[in-house]
């Protein structure tokens, strides 16, 4: 993901809350290429894909033009949550700048609850490499 001048601050440095959108990115086009669209889902299945809990920690900061990329990786999955790793780096770098733990469920779209995540798509998690995003 490109940094563009309307993810910066006064200082020119990516706003904190920026980050959860760029995770949100990264889990959407990793949910995508497992074959999982958010609205396919809804409308065939009744379900959405919520967010439960996150924790976030900055390390360092990303500047105005830089070039990210976000991994996600799956740390443990359960029925109706898992719990996500997420990592952005500079691209070609291996230091991280920010990372999170992630924590999302599945529930109905009629009435909020809890359901269970499709069966082929937990079959999918369990056989997928960590995936990497990056737009530029």
């Amino acid at each position: 993901m490109r940094v563009y001048y309307e993810d910066t601050d006064a200082g020119g440095i990516v706003y904190y809350a920026n980050w959860l959108r760029y995770f949100e990115r990264a889990r959407t086009d990793w949910l995508r290429a497992l074959g999982a669209v958010h609205t396919r889902l809804a409308d065939e299945a009744g379900l959405a894909f919520v967010v439960r809990e996150i924790t976030v920690d900055y390390r360092r900061p990303a500047r105005l033009d830089d070039l990210l990329r976000v991994e996600v990786r799956v740390l443990e999955a359960r029925r109706a949550s898992w719990t996500l790793r997420q990592c952005a780096r500079l691209d070609g770098h291996p230091e991280p700048l920010v990372t999170a733990t992630v924590r999302i469920a599945a529930i109905r779209r009629d009435d909020g609850r809890p359901t269970g995540f499709p069966r082929w798509l937990s079959e999918r998690i369990a056989a997928a490499p960590p995936r990497t995003s990056a737009s530029g």
